[in-house]
């Protein structure tokens, strides 16, 4: 049962209803009830409960309680604990990330280590066979435990049929047959992984909170697939440069398979979203033309193809996109979701409020240090401006609410029930 008064005698099932239709209501541009709020509280659960990040990371049911924990106390329309799992990478031996516990110190927060997998001197066997060069030359250069796939023989040869089978003892291999192992216990973790999430989903939502916006398959822009997990900032920078041509015929590639995997991805499940949080497309990594040439192009058509297949891609505009957000108005109206970490707001629903459903607003850092009556007067401007009419869903601007103070998160949380009733 929920404590706030706008809730106060509904039962959970009426509750999950109303806050699984505010979510809808605003992603499809429509004015719900009141403004509905995203809580992605992520390692402040950790601080809420008084417990190490790496504790909240290796003990599922101590997050699960926490969540559950802050999600009746706050009672926000969808909430979300730690995004990811370092079970997997661990198992491979993953090089481009370190973990709270396992790289990092015990509250240590999650990083991503950026290398250059892909040589420039890759790009002619990236294109020739996509596929074999990830598994005989990429796999074993990012995963640890997966150098031993750089001995298997060109994968072509499996087409050869009965004829190849000769060539099945190289599968023995000691080197081969251990990077098998390790890829068959990284499995084992992400399948124990999805069934806690699954789980979770059924916990959250027995107590009347529907999974938030995002859940659904994960992709990115064509640019930031080939910048970051293979050729790095550095790398893609020079390839705008020096072998252009390359990078765009990559970028196609790397376009065509994840729309296979999204739509793939949303026909098995039945979660028609998908999450593409965009890194490199920012005001300060990329000339317009730039911009023109390399990005914007391949993302308009990932996404006008997720929703010319029922999926809404929900977008996280990482860093600022003032001078971008022309270019969002030729998107689908009401089909695309935008989440805007540090754009100017009032910009953002200035310019792309008629085009799509605007996520965040709320500053991370006024949460972590300002003042109860700093973050009520500036949530009463989000609620009665970039609010207006729908369209709106209140969040941080960054996924992750660590380090805030629980008191802002009240004031926060009760001022968007104050004012954001329409």
């Amino acid at each position: 049962m929920a404590t706030n008064p706008l809730d106060a005698g509904k039962s959970t099932e009426q509750l999950l209803a109303e806050r699984a239709k505010r979510l809808q209501d605003a992603m499809e541009l429509k004015q719900p009830d009141r403004i509905p709020i995203n809580m992605p509280a992520g390692y402040l659960l950790a601080e809420y409960g008084g417990v190490t990040h790496l504790e909240l990371q290796d003990n599922w049911e101590t997050q699960q309680t926490l969540l559950e924990k802050l999600a009746l106390e706050f009672e926000p329309d969808a909430i979300l604990g730690l995004y990811n799992s370092p079970r997997p990478s661990l198992a491979l031996g993953d090089r481009m990330t370190i973990w709270p516990g396992y790289g990092l110190p015990e509250s240590g927060s999650f990083q991503f280590v950026e290398h250059e997998f892909m040589k420039a001197e890759d790009y002619d066997a990236f294109l020739r066979d996509p596929s074999d060069w990830t598994i005989r030359t990429y796999l074993p250069r990012a995963f640890r435990e997966l150098e031993g796939l750089k001995y298997l023989p060109p994968l072509g040869m499996f087409a050869f049929g009965h004829y190849n089978l000769g060539n099945l003892p190289m599968l023995a291999a000691p080197p081969v047959a251990a990077s098998v192992q390790a890829l068959g216990k990284a499995i084992e973790a992400a399948v124990a992984d999805a069934a806690r999430t699954g789980e979770s989903v059924r916990r959250m939502m027995a107590l009347g909170f529907p999974p938030p916006p995002l859940a659904g398959s994960l992709i990115e822009a064509p640019f930031d697939f080939m910048s970051d997990t293979l050729r790095g900032m550095r790398g893609i920078m020079l390839d705008m440069l020096r072998r252009p041509e390359k990078l765009l015929a990559a970028e196609r590639i790397v376009l065509d398979f994840q729309l296979e995997f999204a739509l793939n991805f949303a026909k098995t499940t039945g979660l028609k979203v998908a999450f593409i949080p965009l890194h490199r497309g920012s005001d300060g990594f990329m000339s317009l033309p730039q911009f023109e040439k390399f990005y914007w192009p391949q993302l308009k058509e990932m996404m006008v193809t997720l929703v010319n297949n029922g999926i809404t891609p929900v977008v996280f505009y990482e860093g600022v996109w003032n001078q971008r957000l022309q270019y969002l108005t030729e998107l689908p109206r009401g089909k695309t979701v935008g989440w805007f970490q540090a754009s100017d707001i009032f910009k953002v629903k200035e310019v792309v409020g008629d085009t799509m459903c605007i996520m965040g607003g709320m500053k991370n850092s006024l949460l972590q240090s300002g003042t109860v009556e700093e973050v009520r007067a500036f949530t009463r401007k989000l609620c009665e401006v970039v609010g207006k009419g729908g369209g709106f869903i209140m969040c941080t601007g960054v996924g992750e609410m660590e380090g805030s103070k629980l008191e802002n998160v009240r004031a926060w949380v009760d001022a968007t029930r104050e004012f954001g009733v329409y």
